[in-house]
């Protein structure tokens, strides 16, 4: 049974139905898959007066072509955001939303990280809300601009000098999560900052999602890096050869959260819905076996959705596995399959559940009693393998795409290696495959690694060839730490462009 082949590189369709392997050339060839969908649409910028200027002028050179001066297939140059998605920015109607630098350098003194990092998100957050209540004007996209210093300061191994520093906060840790006889309104607000992580991505992100409010964060000295410069003129930051690679992203990425699909699977199995578990423990919580589960389903369109499943006891510290209960299990999957039907107004034929962890039999039922005879049930383990490696002859590595089929059910495939269109290899490092196992239900080994493989193409918030994870598990861990980076309840299906 054992045997290496190569599959085809995954086709991805664009305007006129034209398809193509690589996304920059389909976009620079024939523009987005819906060219014509997205005629209006409405951006607002919140950052510091200098960060409101940086990305306005980031915008208006991002209209023209951006080149990397050293000629390099891997690195198209960017033809610009209208020619590209045949929609352009409105530059008299962009809403802004200054932050005060001043109130931001008080905020990085603060020791406390909890404090300082729900702090300075707030400033944010507090401005976005009382914007939405307030003006009668819609905001599609908000670019959230962050200086450096925000960046360096706000994520969880962030320390600040005590020297200098300023003491807020409360420091007996049983107080911090217990409410007092005597607490006022102004405690209150200093515990509530130690039910978020110390993550400025995470925290305004799931602040926000309440609220339906779809943001693009930006560091300052990406879109501005020259600004950046040490005494000899050179800047901290030299991104001049990922220019282009910069504007494809965030290009990308907008077209995606203002309601457009750049591109979809070119050749897709009709009916077909894939479902990645994701699983983060909850530290909020003593007990180390609670832990918080969500579930992203991507439509064989491309299109993804987040369904919050319970929090609960799932994580086992003994195997350090996640298994859900046979009700929440039934529960998640029967939200899925409702979030199917309302995009295509029929049942799934097929459903692939990929996990990191295999599937117990309780958990197994649950799925059944979701799914019911007529739709095929499958569940896929899919892990990076750590030691097994295949070398070939010549000075490049591996090629893309190759399978090494152990069995029925088990086999290797290389998401990463050399990618003869880019005349590149995808990673640094010789390549290691991904361990592919059918543990649940029946399906051909080979399609389902095709299927994979297809998946690791419909990053919507990057413009690369491939990536080396398929979405429904690449995003699962930062879905997850999004859900856990503060109270999550009653929080409603949203699209997945709100958690990326």
């Amino acid at each position: 049974m054992n045997k290496i082949l190569k599959l085809k590189e995954p086709l991805l369709k664009f305007a006129y139905n034209q398809m193509v392997e690589d996304p920059r050339d389909g976009l620079t060839l024939f523009g987005p898959y819906d060219k014509g969908k997205v005629t209006d649409f409405s951006i607002g910028i919140i950052g510091t007066k200098e960060g409101i200027k940086r990305m306005k002028s980031w915008l208006r050179s991002a209209q023209s072509p951006i080149y990397y001066s050293k000629a390099d297939i891997a690195k198209p140059f960017f033809p610009g955001f209208e020619a590209t998605f045949d929609v352009t920015f409105n530059f008299q109607n962009i809403h802004e939303l200054e932050i005060q630098a001043n109130t931001l350098e008080i905020l990085y003194k603060y020791i406390d990280d909890y404090q300082r990092v729900s702090n300075i998100v707030d400033v944010y957050v507090n401005e976005l809300l009382r914007f939405k209540r307030e003006e009668e004007v819609k905001t599609d996209l908000w670019f959230v601009v962050i200086p450096d210093d925000v960046y360096a300061m706000c994520r969880p191994k962030s320390k600040v000098p005590k020297e200098g520093g300023i003491s807020v906060g409360i420091s007996d840790s049983y107080s911090r999560y217990n409410k007092g006889l005597f607490d006022d309104e102004a405690i209150e607000k200093l515990r509530s900052a130690y039910y978020y992580e110390n993550h400025f991505h995470n925290q305004l992100k799931i602040k926000l999602l309440k609220s339906s409010i779809l943001t693009q964060i930006v560091r300052e000295s990406t879109i501005a890096y020259k600004d950046f410069s040490n005494k000899k003129g050179d800047p901290k930051r030299n991104l001049t050869e990922f220019e282009t690679a910069i504007a494809w992203n965030i290009a990308t990425a907008v077209y995606y959260k203002i309601g457009g699909m750049p591109w979809k699977l070119g050749n897709v199995r009709d009916g077909v819905c894939y479902i990645g578990l994701a699983f983060k423990n909850d530290e909020t919580h003593t007990d180390r076996r609670i832990a918080c589960c969500a579930a992203q389903m991507f439509l064989d369109s491309g299109d993804g959705l987040v369904f919050k499943g319970a929090v609960g006891p799932w994580y086992n510290p003994n195997d350090k596995e996640y298994h859900l209960s046979k009700e929440s299990a039934k529960d998640l999957l029967r939200m899925a399959i409702d979030g199917f039907i309302k995009k295509n107004n029929k049942k799934p034929k097929e459903i692939f559940i990929h996990g990191k962890t295999f599937f117990n039999d309780n958990e197994w039922d649950g799925f059944q009693d979701s799914v019911g005879d007529d739709i095929n049930l499958v569940g896929v383990r899919i892990i990076n393998e750590k030691y097994f490696k295949l070398f070939r002859d010549g000075d490049f590595p591996i090629l893309r795409n190759s399978l090494y089929i152990k069995g029925k059910n088990n086999a290797y495939l290389w998401t990463k290696g050399f990618i003869p269109r880019l005349q590149s290899v995808l990673g640094l490092e010789t390549p290691n495959p991904l361990s592919i196992q059918i543990v649940r239900g029946v399906s051909d080994i080979k399609t389902v690694c095709q299927d994979i493989l297809s998946l690791t193409k419909l990053n919507y918030n990057t413009c690369i060839f491939s990536d080396g994870m398929p979405v429904t598990l690449k995003f699962a861990d930062r879905i997850g730490e999004i859900l856990t980076a503060g109270p999550n309840e009653q929080l409603e299906v949203l699209p997945f462009k709100y958690y990326i």
